[in-house]
């Protein structure tokens, strides 16, 4: 494991502040999030962290097809509502665009392709509803290839290959975070566009299973695509039980991803919620420990298996994203590194896959 970052000193912080004014540049950048993983339909806690748009998972992550339309159907209500604080996004201009209207911007995504089951003409079915975000499995194998925690690390399906092909040439992104390293693999292979990794930190830092390889972060950054570095505490911790990890673990795991890969391809997926109010979600925390053990279960062993510790110690919700900013600042991040991290590599890489 790398050693630790140390943490910026007062005099260090201080000169950085002196030139880069972190609470100004926080609130003139545009923040786009490559994944949020649940919300309540409130959008308080981005706007109070001047979050512009957000990748949104907006059914659950073994949703089929009826259960997939029926939570679709619920943001595409509250999508239609012009009092509410959502605009979609389908195309990268949306973003500036939900800006301009004092909105967060909603980019529709999954978790898993579950929802199609073997059905390829469901892509165009699911694009024309708004999803331009699909993950190709969650954890585990589906009709188009093995998870992350299938012992065979078996690659695409054929039927996962035509669906990674009919997802470019409809400009759906093609999202490998919860996705086996083979299976990775070949769909940057066959991907005629960009692949992301919306939201996995790196291996080599901490070896937390939904963590990537260098093979693979190299692979997703050789072809294109970015990697949206995750706030979740339980990847990017030391692995110290008697210290909950902090924004220098974040930071960390930064600097050694833009190092190994370019600041261009480096991205913010926080893997946040975005809520007003977190209880729905006990059920699923509960569950995440039960199901995927090998996740978070040392994480809860040291710290509790709940919301409130599942995030950095100083900054636990998107709301608090300035504290990154002034962390950035802090470690000698340019402004121009900074803007290129909360959004402009993630826009920039949307647009060409988005452009179909």
């Amino acid at each position: 494991m790398a050693e630790r970052a140390e943490r910026p000193t007062a005099k260090t912080a201080s000169d950085a502040g002196a030139r880069i004014d972190a609470d100004r540049l926080h609130r003139e950048i545009t923040i786009v999030d490559g994944l949020v993983f649940w919300s309540d339909g409130t959008a308080d806690t981005l706007r109070q962290g001047n979050v512009a748009a957000v990748n949104l998972t907006v059914c659950g992550f073994q949703a089929d097809f009826a259960r997939c339309c029926d939570e679709m159907a619920i943001w595409a209500d509250r999508l239609s509502r012009p009092d509410g604080p959502w605009h979609p996004v389908l195309a990268a201009a949306d973003v500036a665009i939900a800006r301009e209207l004092g909105k967060v911007g909603l980019v529709m995504g999954w978790q898993n392709m579950r929802p199609i089951e073997d059905k390829l003409e469901r892509l165009a079915f699911f694009h024309k509803l708004g999803v331009r975000v699909m993950q190709l499995t969650y954890n585990e194998r589906n009709f188009i290839g093995d998870g992350c925690l299938e012992p065979q690390n078996g690659g695409l399906t054929a039927l996962g290959r035509d669906a990674v092909r009919e997802m470019n040439r409809l400009g759906i992104a093609v999202d490998v975070s919860h996705v086996g390293d083979r299976t990775t693999l070949d769909a940057i292979d066959i991907s005629s566009k960009p692949v992301l990794v919306t939201h996995a930190n790196a291996r080599a830092i901490h070896p937390a299973v939904r963590n990537r390889s260098d093979e693979v972060l190299k692979a997703v950054a050789a072809a294109g695509g970015t990697i949206g570095v995750v706030i979740h505490a339980s990847m990017c911790w030391d692995g110290d039980p008697r210290r909950r990890p902090d924004l220098t673990d974040v930071v960390r795991q930064l600097d050694y991803l833009v190092k190994l890969v370019g600041i261009e391809h480096v991205a913010l997926g926080s893997d946040f919620p975005a809520a007003n109010d977190l209880s729905p979600l006990k059920a699923v925390v509960s569950a995440t420990l039960t199901r995927y053990p090998g996740f978070i279960g040392e994480f809860a062993k040291a710290f509790g298996n709940d919301m409130a510790t599942r995030y950095p110690v100083d900054c636990g919700s998107p709301a608090a994203l300035s504290a990154l900013t002034h962390a950035l600042v802090a470690q000698g991040w340019s402004a121009a590194d900074i803007e290129a991290f909360y959004g402009g590599n993630l826009l920039r890489v949307l647009a060409d896959i988005w452009s179909g």
